[in-house]
């Protein structure tokens, strides 16, 4: 037997519940007790939600909610959550609203002042990250667009972000951008995740520059990891002599903070490289 705890008085609101990406094995107490206790569920598909919550016996009344009538809902729920009543928001799996319905709800709450509570659980996209081995700070661009020349456009701009970069994609469009991937990202590491979680889960780790060789079952939900930018990282450890001279005059008449500042700005410089240079020949002088 677990022991946890729960809030038998629950405050009234709307709850934003993460369901399982695949096992439901992944599901929490508390999110199992919170749809028990809400008095209405809206489900992204209810076809795929009532297997769930089937599967746990819960009885609550579900409600569709997609990206083609969540601006229908939202007088309905409004008026539940005004009652004081406790309404629910699952996606098919994941967190809601993120690359999934419910930001439209999430932002008329905030507008009349409703309370929204999180119940936290599986998400591909820190599931992915937390095996990638790449570094935490990240950049999520959830479904990349359908036009080539918009993700080119995305592309470029993030290329250069000393992050790593998480998107989700299908099997078969990512055999077609493939050399878009390659054109921005080619010399970094990347992780292919297939099905997380569920039976034939499948796990791809290569170089970019080795993407058209890498064989990817066309079924099923992606998500994928490109790592940090290890060039741009260590070029950022390195002041170059005329950035050195430029400090050191600087420091005559400007704070270190300004100059930290003005510096990282103008050369693509970490700060912290250039604060700490900056410390060290102010104790110099």
């Amino acid at each position: 037997m677990y022991n946890f705890e729960i809030n038998d008085s629950l405050k009234p609101g709307l709850y934003c519940v993460s369901t399982p990406i695949g096992n439901l094995g992944d599901i929490t107490f508390r999110a199992i007790y919170i749809l028990n206790k809400s008095d209405l569920i809206l489900s992204e598909d209810t076809r795929v939600s009532s297997k769930l919550l089937s599967r746990f016996n819960i009885n609550t009344k579900l409600s569709s909610n997609h990206k083609f009538n969540e601006k229908k809902n939202i007088k309905y729920v409004l008026n539940l959550l005004k009652e004081n009543k406790i309404v629910s928001i699952i996606s098919d799996a994941g967190t809601p609203t993120i690359s999934d319905p419910g930001g439209i709800l999430i932002n008329e709450c905030i507008k009349n002042k409703i309370d929204i509570f999180p119940v936290p659980g599986s998400s591909a996209v820190s599931a992915a990250v937390s095996i990638s081995g790449f570094s935490n700070n990240f950049l999520f661009c959830g479904f990349l667009p359908d036009k080539k020349l918009q993700i080119d456009q995305l592309f470029q701009k993030i290329s250069n972000l000393n992050c790593s970069i998480v998107f989700f994609i299908s099997p078969k469009k990512i055999k077609k951008i493939t050399a878009q991937i390659q054109k921005y990202f080619g010399d970094r590491d990347i992780l292919i995740t297939r099905e997380m979680t569920k039976l034939h889960e499948e796990y791809i780790r290569d170089k970019i520059r080795n993407l058209n060789n890498i064989n990817i079952t066309e079924k099923g939900e992606i998500t994928v990891v490109i790592s940090e930018n290890l060039n741009l990282e260590n070029r950022l450890q390195v002041i170059e002599e005329s950035v050195k001279k430029k400090i050191i005059k600087l420091l005559k008449k400007m704070s270190i903070k300004d100059i930290t500042s003005k510096i990282s700005k103008e050369n693509n410089i970490s700060k912290k490289i250039v604060y700490d240079y900056c410390l060290k020949k102010k104790n110099e002088i």
